[in-house]
């Protein structure tokens, strides 16, 4: 394989304040002409490693020096506190930076920089500009400055953070390299001391470029200074002893045109300026890594602006997943099609302008990213023979799927049994019977491929992490049967679970218990199941009474029983999905079917603004901040249900939603079903059912 000649950015310049620094990025935009691509011979990474190879070496130097005692560059006690810091920000960017992301960023064309990626010439000259102090305010400052000629891609300002920590480390290694060479100086200088001075051996050739054990050719140029600054200090440190050295070291300077105070005053402020750029090097690393760089991203992407101009104002009220989710859509158009992304942002926006005030959900911009309109976005794009499967076309492929191969399969059964059995009455009859134990196999088979190779579509969301609005108040309860006033008391220490789990203004908890079977109409027990779940209620609510709520937080209602014909007995209505019914007639249309209801005695009726009902299993947890997120989902106007009137179906949106469920921890280990479920199990359950099958 033909080795790469990789090209590297060292790019040095003045300290620009900010005015002067927004006025130069400005500048440069308009100097860049862009590809789509960078070529791959700029590739930073190995650069990146050479740098920190060095790095390294001085870092070590460093330590064996302050073993023997020779004195540190200043710069150098940065590097010596802070080394791991940068060991950890060049594992990172290795990590992220891969040679086909850095491809894929679009590249300048012409110029010195040419081939180069653009954010990566963008970063360093912000570095370069700013002596490394890089914080939030300068970056969004610059960023901005520089997109009022230029637009950056959403790929170019996300990978920002990696090019500026290269950057940076550029900086230090040329930092590293002073202290190098200053500590290489001061070695030979402590060896001629220590001949000379305290061994008492005349030798006026000293002063003159030697190769010391580190075997290191440098130029006489590059290690006058240092070497002369220090050799000055240690000669004034030893006295009279020194003295006569001194004035040889007097006189070989004064042959360069120079006196020993005008170089130990230039050696001194390149010391300081070093010091001062390694201390802002390290310190602009922690930045960034301190740096909200969602908050950011936000703020100076050129798509993000267009998208929050909503006219369905939805936007900006979503999470930071959607979001997200809407502007990678936009990033694979942009990559499939060579549109630029501001383009596809602006006609998108334009295309929801067009349907206000006549349909609402056309409005919003999400429509033709996720929805039914992404077949009108790519029309209008001029794309075509672009096919986009709908929802039922999907289903019907994966119905079809599974009824295809299981019948295949029942065939190659109902073949193997009949050369067995020679019974062919037997076999298709034992085909018939084996279709749907074979069916569901398959099924789930194919439900573990998808799961592995599909990737799932995130739903939309609102994001309600700081609050539900009134509007969209949700009931959360546990509807379940209630045998005993332990059970009561179980549930409840759930709910309180849940509350400080999901906490918010406008949701409220409630349990829905459910009377045993019985052959009477009302049983003894009854009595204390309702005093225990009424006395429960109460206790929770005065412990967590806030002066803002005006309602209680937490409710318990119990059915009446009704006589059932079929089980002939006394029980409660259609059990748990005639609870849950009931207990929706009661928000909606204020009709009580309970025995005991607590919501119901409340002052001021809640009934009015709830919206939304969460149902939990008593065995089932609702986890930190997840009502949160589900109530936002269904607040989405994606979302939101459409009924037909005509069938009185939900033909758009969702009526009900029902979130993933996973098994804890705990419960993982306890059988062999919870094993599969959990995924402990499920390869080699699959392996082995697959494998028996065709042995057998």
């Amino acid at each position: 394989m033909k080795k790469t000649n990789y090209k590297y950015l060292n790019i040095k310049g003045a300290v620009l304040d900010n005015y002067q620094l927004e006025q130069y990025m400005e500048k440069i935009a308009t100097s860049h002409d862009v590809e789509l691509t960078s070529n791959i011979a700029t590739y930073p990474i190995p650069r990146l490693k050479d740098n920190y190879r060095f790095i390294e070496k001085t870092y070590d130097l460093l330590n064996k020096h302050i073993k023997m005692g020779i004195n540190l560059y200043p710069a150098g006690e940065w590097l010596l506190d802070n080394f791991y810091i940068i060991e950890e920000t060049f594992k990172t960017v290795c990590k992220e930076m891969t040679i086909t992301k850095y491809k894929k960023l679009p590249g300048i064309t012409t110029g010195m920089y040419k081939g180069f990626s653009r954010i990566y010439v963008v970063a360093s000259e912000i570095v370069a500009y700013t002596d490394n102090k890089i914080n939030d305010e300068i970056l969004s400052m610059a960023i901005s400055a520089y997109q009022r000629r230029k637009t950056l891609a959403m790929e170019e300002i996300w990978n920002l953070w990696i090019f500026l920590e290269i950057a940076i480390i550029e900086n230090i290694r040329n930092i590293c390299e002073k202290i190098y060479s200053s500590q290489v100086q001061k070695y030979k200088v402590e060896s001629i001391i220590e001949r000379l001075v305290e061994k008492k051996e005349a030798n006026t050739q000293v002063f003159k470029p030697i190769k010391d054990e580190y075997k290191e050719n440098v130029s006489y140029k590059e290690m006058k200074y240092p070497f002369i600054e220090y050799m000055s200090y240690k000669l004034k440190s030893t006295g009279r002893k020194g003295l006569p050295y001194l004035e040889i070291l007097e006189e070989q300077v004064n042959k360069m045109g120079m006196t020993i105070s005008e170089v130990i005053t230039k050696e001194h402020y390149d010391i300081a300026a070093s010091k001062v750029s390694m201390g802002n090097s390290i310190i602009s690393i922690k930045e960034i890594l301190r740096v909200n760089f969602l908050d950011l991203f936000e703020n100076i992407n050129g798509v993000e602006e267009i998208l929050k101009k909503d006219p369905a104002n939805v936007y900006s009220k979503m999470d930071y997943k959607t979001k997200e989710d809407y502007r990678n859509k936009i990033k694979q158009i942009s990559e499939k099609t060579k549109i630029s992304e501001i383009y596809i942002a602006n006609k998108i926006l334009e295309m929801s302008r067009t349907y206000q005030w006549k349909n609402r959900k056309k409005t919003h911009i999400g429509y033709y990213l996720i929805d039914d309109g992404k077949a009108e976005l790519l029309k209008e794009l001029g794309i075509k023979n672009t096919k986009i499967i709908s929802k039922e076309q999907k289903a019907k492929r994966y119905i079809f799927s599974i009824n295809l191969i299981s019948i295949l399969l029942t065939i190659l059964f109902v073949i193997r049994f009949n050369y067995i059995s020679k019974n062919v009455v037997i076999s298709i009859a034992s085909g018939i019977i084996l279709y749907v134990p074979i069916s569901q196999m398959f099924m789930q088979v194919l439900n573990y491929i998808l799961s592995k190779k599909v990737k799932p579509k995130l739903m939309p969301k609102l994001d309600f992490s700081k609050g539900i609005p009134e509007k969209y108040s949700t009931f959360i309860v546990i509807p379940t049967i209630i045998n005993s006033k332990d059970k009561v008391k179980e549930l409840f220490e759930k709910l309180e679970v849940y509350y400080l789990a999901n906490k918010s203004e406008n949701i409220y908890f409630a349990l829905l218990g459910d009377c045993t079977s019985s052959k009477n109409e009302k049983e003894s027990f009854d009595e204390e199941i309702i005093k225990t779940g009424l006395e429960e209620a109460e206790r929770l609510n005065k412990k967590y009474k806030t002066l803002i709520e005006e309602n209680d937080k937490f409710y318990f209602l119990y059915r009446n029983r009704v006589w059932n014909a079929g089980e002939k007995s006394f029980l409660g209505w259609e059990r748990k999905r005639g609870l849950l019914c009931q207990f929706n007639d009661f928000i909606v249309n204020g009709v009580n079917f309970f025995r005991v209801n607590t919501i119901a005695n409340e002052e001021k009726d809640i009934c009015n603004k709830i919206k939304y009902v969460i149902t939990l299993d008593s065995d089932t947890n609702l986890v930190l901040d997840s009502a949160q997120e589900l109530i936002g989902a269904m607040a989405h106007i994606l979302n939101r249900p459409v009924l037909a009137k005509e069938k009185n179906i939900v033909e758009q949106g969702h009526a009900i939603i029902q979130p993933r469920i996973g098994i804890d921890l705990e419960a993982s280990r306890k059988n062999l079903f919870t094993k599969i479920y959990a995924g402990l199990r499920r390869n080699r359950f699959i392996y082995k059912c697959c494998i028996r099958y065709l042995l057998w």
